[in-house]
């Protein structure tokens, strides 16, 4: 389930983590704006901006930028963007599924960059529908395992919505609806259970194992390759890679 996130993890734990927070708070600013812009810069009344503000405060991003962004999504500070969400699909190496999202205000430029980091490590880029039935729209809370048990969390926010709570390594991922996301955090943080992050994310119905460390290196140095375009919100894969092949590689 969470072998991407895994992996992101990872990087920035051992890459350059200036440059990869940089990169992070980037994109969370911009799906505030794209949110907000969309449908509405009151988070009380909009869910999707809630959830992306919330998503940015997990990862320490400084309330003045979240407080920025809001303004320019609502006319009052200049500097606004009119974003547009363009999917694209396609293979990695070995047969995994990409589905990658983007935020931007160059189409062409969008395609461009993603195609061409396709191309040059080894995928494939494919037809719309391709891979994209695959993957549906689900929301993720992370509890840390070792704090609380699963009974805990299941009391806490069985009739918040809860779908499914699954063993991730040091976490649990509770599993919802996207709609009930963040009422089953709230319920979850109201019963005293730690949360670590909540999200919308994309997960994949059914994964590729992959255990060669170089085929490995493969998959992830095209996710990588996505990651890097500006205009490039999130990338979603189905690639299933152990712990240890991921340490490995990093």
């Amino acid at each position: 389930m969470s072998g991407h996130s895994k992996w992101s993890t990872i990087k920035r734990k051992k890459g350059a983590l200036d440059a990869q927070r940089g990169k992070l708070f980037a994109r969370l600013i911009r799906g505030i704006e794209a949110a907000a812009k969309t449908g509405g810069a009151d988070p009380e009344a909009n869910p999707t901006l809630a959830t992306a503000i919330q998503k940015a405060r997990d990862a320490s991003v400084p309330k003045d930028n979240i407080d920025r962004a809001l303004k320019r999504a609502a006319g009052k500070e200049a500097g606004s963007i009119d974003y547009e969400q363009v999917f694209y699909e396609g293979y990695a190496p070995s047969g995994v599924a990409i589905y990658v999202e983007c935020l931007t205000d160059n189409r062409n430029r969008a395609a461009n960059d993603v195609r061409t980091a396709f191309n040059k490590n080894g995928g494939s880029l494919a037809e719309a529908g391709a891979v994209g039935y695959l993957f549906s729209r689900t929301g993720v809370v992370l509890v840390p395992a070792d704090e609380v048990e699963e009974d805990d969390i299941l009391a806490a926010a069985l009739e918040a919505g809860i779908d499914d709570v699954r063993a991730d390594g040091s976490s649990y991922a509770v599993i919802t609806d996207a709609s009930d996301l963040p009422d089953v955090r709230a319920a979850l943080e109201e019963a005293g259970v730690p949360v670590q992050s909540s999200e919308v994310t994309m997960l994949p119905s059914v994964t590729v194992p992959i255990e060669d460390e170089g085929a490995a290196k493969q998959v992830l140095r095209l996710v990588d390759a996505l990651e890097d375009c500006d205009d490039v919100q999130n990338v979603y894969t189905n690639f299933d890679i152990p712990d240890n092949v991921l340490e490995a590689v990093a």
